[in-house]
């Protein structure tokens, strides 16, 4: 079984990312079903931003991957949280003031990792063909058998 890894990076999420982090640490190193979960129950704006990125990741490897992924196996490898870019505001003060502040965004990066999935062995061609012999012996009719009896 093999490894694979795919990574989702969501940019400029108006959030803190002190704030995001918190929620991002909520769902680090677990399976993305579970997390899903989680996130969906998490009762917090940055919630919905994580969620994105750990379903985009997850359908990243998925569809990208070349090769069938079971769903149940994939889990998250990293998440981490960064700050993104700041942009300067004004609002309005008395006396014809403009007193600056900052909107903070946050870029989430999200890699997951999954199994491929265990091909079953297929059963040898000379065996295949003794057990559809059996099966049609078996379900001739009783009637048809003792007409090929009697000729």
């Amino acid at each position: 079984m093999t490894t694979h890894f795919a990574h989702a990076y969501e940019k400029g999420i108006d959030s803190f990312p002190r704030k995001t982090t918190i929620v991002a640490s909520l769902v680090r190193d677990r399976y993305v079903a579970d997390a899903v979960v989680i996130l969906e129950n998490t009762p917090r704006r940055a919630a919905r931003a994580v969620l994105k990125a750990v379903e985009s990741a997850s359908a990243n490897l998925v569809n990208n991957s070349g090769v069938s992924i079971d769903p149940k196996s994939i889990r998250i490898a990293r998440i981490f949280v960064t700050s993104g870019t700041r942009m300067r505001r004004y609002v309005p003060a008395s006396r014809g003031r403009a007193l600056p502040y900052e909107k903070i965004s946050s870029n989430i990066f999200v890699e997951v990792a999954g199994e491929e999935k265990v091909k079953k062995a297929a059963a040898k061609p000379a065996e295949a063909k003794e057990v559809k012999a059996d099966k049609a012996e078996k379900s001739e009719k009783p009637a048809k058998k003792a007409e090929k009896e009697k000729k």
